[in-house]
């Protein structure tokens, strides 16, 4: 098109160009080639290999930073127009740009230029012409939209709907609207929109489009139409772009982009036409609208609890969340389908195959990166994503569950974190969990490559399943862990959980892998004196043995594990899993299994706390009519949750000899100092136990694990709370080891209380007890949570968390500001008080 002459119109296509270059350097762009092809490499939409900047500031922010704006340093004939830097009015006029003034008219915004263009046109405004002047998409997060939308938390001022259900927005106009007059609104998004692709939708007024999108006059005033749009329950869930086309008699005229004027689409549990709806008014605050949770770790006798932020309204959360489908190349007509998004999701989380969001790190060494006990929300990992780019260091089960739960719901996704207590890491696809032993039942370690964690944790998410045969919607399994690989990237689900009770393997997507976590037999093969391997004892109690969340509206544990497994020993159970293993890479398994057991064995572990003795006990029952001589032995270790054991530090042998219906307890008292040198990531034990029966030859097995109790942090609210108005927090800490911490950090962060902030506080001292003080600023109204972590590399796994009930401002409303700190500040804090045991 040839460049017209007129100042006026040159700037107008100055801001295109200027838009482009605004665009890429928002999301990060650069003209080298991609580093990370990912999934769809072939797609010729290229997502960035930098990451996009820290989200934009909000106004209140933005008016403290000096110097001249983007605008006025890259564009020369934009940067002095009408006594303001950007064109139409630009971000910093917001307000003036989406509002009517004070008459009720459609006046021009400060700045803008709309009414100086023809952008469908030859440059020229003619007489008659239906300009638009002006846009209000009621955004605000007290406007109408954000309300009925369910997206007033956000902390956003662009407008959030989600698909499926309409909004309202109200055009002004440089003349009156006639019934003659042609408008038409359109929503892009991705560098080619096409119509076909659902990537560029075009509204008629008046008039139905399809899909399910039309627009309606809903009122006619004046310079003002006011309208009521419908979107389609099947939209491409992203940031769109927003425009208008008018046509009469006069001539065309298009609104040119405005970044202000930017519409963000999510998915819609409120809606019955959208796959993901949720028909639970309940189940949609807890698992779309709540921001902190409990994620559940430790033993099946010894769960341990923590509260994670998961913090999805946050500022800048939303863009890191569409950031991750961008990474990862997902083209944009795919994005309306939650199959595919959550599927990409499970892959991105981890950083294996796409430099997706976090490291995974088993190795107890986090000297490079910070501990995975430490995190204590989402919000930081993510925002640290978006702002560089770069993987964050490090992540293990809950920190991916924690960071997906708040990727899904974010998106509009109902999702929750479930824990699967004694979760099975089947290697081989035999749906068994295999231990091998020589003659002497000592294990065989090379051959031992199946594990057990102590617990594992994934995400539930509620959709509806087209792409499965009818009575597999509802709860699917998503698991961003990097344990294997699916179709040869790292990505796990979604899985339906009725697939996985009823051992029905052959249905996508990863449905072996998760029904062996949570319903595989645990089996013992000996080696025989020719070579060959026995079935000598199968444990079918062993795996999945609990598996549970956080319950509706309640800090209490939900018991889900009926939804994943019939019960145990029952008809149903034992076929769900015999049609399992059919399927797996042993489908005989069971046909060589002997069973003579008369003798039963116990294991128990007193509720050890880290830096005091212990003692663990095996109690063995004779429940046959002869005496039985029972030759035990056991072995003790410390053990990773993954399974993965360290060298045996202690062991002891008995012989027990048993009446006929008579019991005996055998104990192995350990000592701090025994354990001590040898502790690992989060203070487990796995107490190894092998036995043999002199008269009837039977074999007994049992692995035993057992967490050390690490102390809560004690949070104190002083002074009540309200938005804009600092308040104040006590944290108190004791020290339970005799020795020093060292390099103590203490990390805080709450939604809507305050940004993610790091507290570097040194050096504790043995049993010494501490206390430091914090204020925040809340932004936000309502019941909130504040978190506390404590780190160092002696003491890990302790936390706090305090309910903190925040009054509105005076005035109402609040400002989105950094809470009193932001995701990457490091300060160190001075002790209130430091006190002995």
């Amino acid at each position: 098109m040839e460049r017209p002459p007129r100042a006026a119109t040159l700037c107008h296509y100055c801001y295109y160009s200027c838009q482009l270059f605004w665009t890429r350097k928002g999301e990060g762009m650069t003209d080298g080639p991609r580093s990370d092809v990912g999934r769809w490499g072939g797609n010729p939409w290229q997502p960035p290999t930098t990451p996009s900047p820290e989200p934009e500031p909000e106004p209140d922010r933005m008016s403290r930073r000096g110097g001249r704006s983007f605008w006025a340093r890259c564009c020369p004939c934009c940067s002095c127009r009408n006594g303001t830097d950007e064109p139409y009015g630009g971000r910093g006029s917001r307000s003036g740009s989406r509002r009517p003034d004070s008459r009720g008219s459609g006046s021009r915004r400060p700045g803008s230029r709309t009414g100086d263009v023809n952008a469908a046109g030859d440059g020229t405004i003619r007489e008659g012409m239906l300009v638009v002047t002006g846009v209000d998409l009621l955004s605000a997060r007290s406007d109408q939209n954000r309300r009925e939308h369910h997206t007033d938390e956000f902390e956003y001022d662009e407008l959030i709907i989600r698909r499926g259900q309409p909004f309202h927005v109200v055009l002004h106009f440089s003349r009156p609207y006639e019934s003659s007059d042609h408008v038409a609104l359109e929503l892009l998004i991705g560098n080619n929109p096409e119509v076909g692709k659902g990537t560029h939708v075009i509204i008629p007024v008046g008039k139905g489009s399809s899909g399910g999108w039309k627009a309606q006059v809903t009122k006619a005033s004046g310079q003002n139409l006011n309208l009521r749009v419908h979107t389609s329950p099947n939209a491409i869930i992203g940031k769109f772009q927003f425009t208008i086309r008018t046509r009469c008699e006069a001539g065309e005229f298009q609104l040119p982009f405005d970044p202000s004027n930017e519409i963000y689409i999510l998915f819609n549990p409120w809606c019955p036409e959208d796959i993901v709806y949720v028909d639970h008014e309940d189940w949609r605050q807890e698992y779309v609208l709540n921001e902190s949770g409990r994620i559940y770790y430790g033993t099946e006798a010894q769960i341990g609890e923590r509260t994670w932020n998961y913090g999805q309204f946050d500022h800048g959360v939303l863009d890191a969340c569409l950031y991750i489908l961008d990474r990862r190349g997902m083209p944009y007509g795919g994005r309306g389908d939650p199959v595919s998004v959550s599927r990409v999701i499970s892959a991105m989380v981890n950083s294996l195959d796409d430099n997706g969001v976090l490291i995974g790190n088993w190795s107890g060494d986090y000297s490079r990166g910070t501990n995975p006990s430490a995190w204590v929300g989402s919000v930081e990992i993510l925002l640290s994503y978006l702002r560089t780019g770069y993987s964050v260091p490090y992540g293990q089960c809950w920190v991916f569950a924690g960071v997906t739960t708040t990727v899904l719901r974010c998106l509009g996704l109902a999702t929750r974190t479930v824990t699967n207590f004694n979760s099975a890491h089947d290697t081989d696809t035999s749906l068994t969990m295999d231990i091998y032993f020589d003659e002497n039942m000592k294990p065989l370690e090379h051959l031992n490559h199946d594990s057990v964690w102590n617990f594992h944790v994934w995400n539930d998410c509620w959709m509806k399943r087209p792409d499965l045969p009818s009575g597999f919607d509802g709860w699917q399994v998503v698991d961003a862990t990097p344990q294997e690989t699916s179709s040869g990237i790292f990505c796990c689900g979604p899985c339906s959980v009725e697939s996985i009770k009823n051992g029905l393997v052959y249905m996508k997507y990863d449905t072996p892998f998760i029904f062996a976590e949570v319903n595989s037999d645990k089996v013992y093969w000996q080696r025989q004196d020719d070579g060959s391997f026995k079935i000598v004892y199968v444990e079918e109690k062993a795996i999945g043995t609990l598996i549970i969340t956080k319950a509706i509206g309640s800090n209490m544990r939900d018991d889900v594990t009926h939804m994943y497994k019939h019960p145990e020993g029952s008809e149903a159970e034992r076929r769900a899993v015999e049609t399992a293993a059919a399927h797996g890479s042993k489908p005989n398994v069971y046909s060589s299994r002997d069973s003579a057991e008369d003798v039963a064995m116990q294991v128990e572990a007193q509720d050890a706390v880290m830096g005091q003795d212990l003692a663990v006990s095996v109690v063995l029952s004779n429940r046959g009519g002869s005496p039985r001589t029972v030759k035990l032995h056991l072995y003790l270790s410390v053990t990773f949750y993954t399974g993965v054991t360290g060298p045996v530090f202690k062991e002891s042998k008995k012989e027990v000899v048993l009446a006929p219906g008579a019991s005996d307890r055998v104990s192995m008292p350990v000592a701090y100092k025994e354990y001590r040198p040898h502790l690992v990531d989060q203070g487990s034990m796995l107490l190894n136990v092998s036995g043999h029966v002199k008269e009837s030859g039977q074999v007994l097995a049992k692995q035993h694990t057992f967490r050390l109790r690490t102390p809560d942090l004690s949070l104190t609210l002083l002074g009540a709370a309200v938005v804009g108005q600092e308040c104040e927090v006590q944290i108190v800490f004791r020290n339970p080891l005799p020795v020093t911490l060292t390099n103590v950090v203490f990390r805080l962060e709450g939604s809507g209380l305050q940004r993610p902030k790091i507290l570097n506080v040194g050096d504790i001292g043995g049993n010494e007890t501490v206390t430091l003080h914090q204020k925040f600023v809340p932004v936000r109204p309502g019941p909130r949570q504040l978190i506390a972590s404590l780190d160092s590399p002696q003491l890990s796994q302790v936390h706090g968390v305090i309910q903190v009930d925040v009054a509105p401002a005076p005035r109402g409303g609040g400002v989105f500001a950094d809470a009193g700190g932001d995701s990457h500040s490091g300060e160190t804090i001075p002790m209130a008080s430091r006190g002995g045991a």
